[in-house]
């Protein structure tokens, strides 16, 4: 007795102590960490890492254009609270284009805001030869009006700031534009983006109607050769 020690009923046994060259067992989750027992930094419970860089254009390189930016302010009690919005056009300069608009506090925040949104909205244009447009258009939104004609090559970008910024984006490196109405750049970009969705290509009306793109030119007064090797031309 004088060496033992007597269990007592019901209490409960002692954790053994660790042998030498033993790492001392923790306790559920990872007990002894600086999280207090929480199981690691993420305390033990599989959440996601969201550090991880993401790839939101699929590897593409993108142009991104900003058109216009805004400051406004607000009065509150303790002076003034400003805010920025940033009306940005993204394209990828073989067709596709979208543009967007953000707010935030501060400006490259609301440029970011823009930038994603443009690129969610981004739509695809036919264009011949990949440098100008199919076809003429006009564009209505609000009190801006706006259009757009085809160029032959070597004319270049004839349109104002918003739409040009546009057509870099887009890679139309022959058009002429015309606004007329408001000079508000919103309503000029929405009128022309409304324009260039009614922009149609031979290859998809020859379709639509069951033909040949050769027969379409063909209407067009042009000869049978001139038909044949102008539909070989044309891509989309």
């Amino acid at each position: 007795m004088a060496d033992e020690v007597q269990k007592v009923e019901g209490a409960p046994e002692a954790a053994p102590t660790p042998t030498e060259g033993q790492a001392p067992r923790r306790g559920r989750g990872g007990g002894g960490g600086r999280d207090g027992g929480r199981g690691g930094r993420d305390g033990g419970r599989g959440r996601r890492d969201d550090r991880r860089p993401r790839d939101d254009d699929g590897g593409e390189e993108l142009i991104e254009k900003l058109v216009h930016i805004n400051r406004v302010s607000k009065t509150v009690k303790g002076g003034k609270r400003f805010g920025f919005a940033a009306l940005v056009v993204v394209g990828d300069g073989k067709g596709r284009a979208g543009f967007g608009h953000g707010k935030a506090r501060e400006v490259p925040e609301a440029i970011s805001k823009a930038t994603a949104a443009a690129k969610k909205a981004m739509i695809r244009v036919p264009l011949r030869d990949g440098r100008t447009l199919h076809h003429d258009g006009r564009g209505h939104f609000g009190a801006g009006n706006v259009t757009l004609r085809s160029a032959p090559a070597g004319t270049g970008i004839i349109a104002g700031g918003p739409m040009r910024a546009v057509f870099e984006s887009l890679g139309v490196a022959d058009v002429v534009t015309k606004s007329v109405g408001t000079s508000n750049p919103y309503n000029m970009i929405r009128a022309t983006f409304e324009a260039l969705g009614e922009q149609t290509s031979p290859k998809s009306v020859a379709q639509r109607r069951g033909k040949k793109v050769s027969d379409l030119i063909k209407r067009g007064g042009a000869s049978d050769r001139a038909a044949e090797a102008e539909a070989a031309a044309v891509t989309e």
